[in-house]
């Protein structure tokens, strides 16, 4: 009986100190997220996020641009360019393109490298009955974005978007499988915009494994750990020295 009592005990303490963990988390994340929100608020473009300053360099300019999956890519070791990162954290197509005037027009690319998408379509298990919309919405942004940089002069290394993970515990309730499918979906229609000034740099191949981001790439719900970029760079790299000596 006293053993009884004993184990009872433990598992009570046990069970205790996991849901005070755990609401932990989900305080810290709600936390992250009002300020997330709110800062968009007071900056809905992230305009702020960058100087508005006309910069040159003796070399090509190789610009990331779109969401934090562009704002967290290292730059890949090809010294004929200079490299500039414009990404910013949780922005939609929408975003990245209204702000495509002031945070890429100034610095005059020659090569832009676009990665965005995954923030319109993570929304549409919040947002069902408006699926087919946020996925036109989302092609229609990047469309758009191609076709400004390519009047620009404006050589384009459009990527697919990144595959997803596994939904976290807390992240259940607001996820879907629709989610990835919308990826797939709007990759395939990405792939035919291939074009003179357009190179398909096709991401979701590299990372993907049986519909998820490989284990050993995956940083988390939507990004990428050091050795995704890695495995990403390696494939970008030979494409940024063939268009070095042209």
């Amino acid at each position: 009986m006293h053993h009884f009592c004993k184990l009872a005990l433990i598992t009570l303490l046990s069970s205790l100190l996991l849901s005070i963990l755990f609401n932990i988390v989900l305080f810290n994340n709600t936390v992250q997220y009002y300020k997330s929100l709110n800062a968009t608020r007071l900056d809905p473009l992230g305009l702020n996020a960058y100087p508005s300053v006309t910069l040159t360099y003796s070399q090509p300019t190789v610009v990331f641009f779109g969401d934090s999956r562009a704002a967290d890519w290292p730059n890949p070791n090809v010294p004929s360019f200079n490299f500039l990162n414009r990404g910013i954290g949780a922005q939609t197509s929408s975003q990245v393109y209204w702000r495509l005037t002031d945070d890429i027009q100034p610095l005059s690319p020659h090569i832009l490298i676009l990665q965005v998408g995954i923030n319109d379509l993570k929304t549409i298990p919040l947002f069902p009955l408006q699926k087919k919309e946020i996925i036109a919405n989302c092609r229609q942004n990047i469309t758009k974005i191609i076709s400004q940089a390519v009047t620009a002069k404006t050589i384009v290394i459009l990527t697919t978007i990144f595959p997803v993970d596994n939904a976290p515990l807390e992240r259940e309730l607001f996820w879907s499988p629709e989610v990835a499918q919308a990826i797939i979906e709007v990759n395939d229609d990405l792939k035919t915009l291939r074009h003179d000034q357009v190179i398909i740099f096709d991401a979701y191949a590299i990372l993907v494994k049986d519909g998820l981001i490989r284990p050993e790439y995956a940083e988390d719900l939507l990004h990428l750990n050091a050795n995704g970029y890695a495995a990403l760079n390696r494939g970008l790299q030979p494409i940024l020295e063939q268009l070095a000596v042209k």
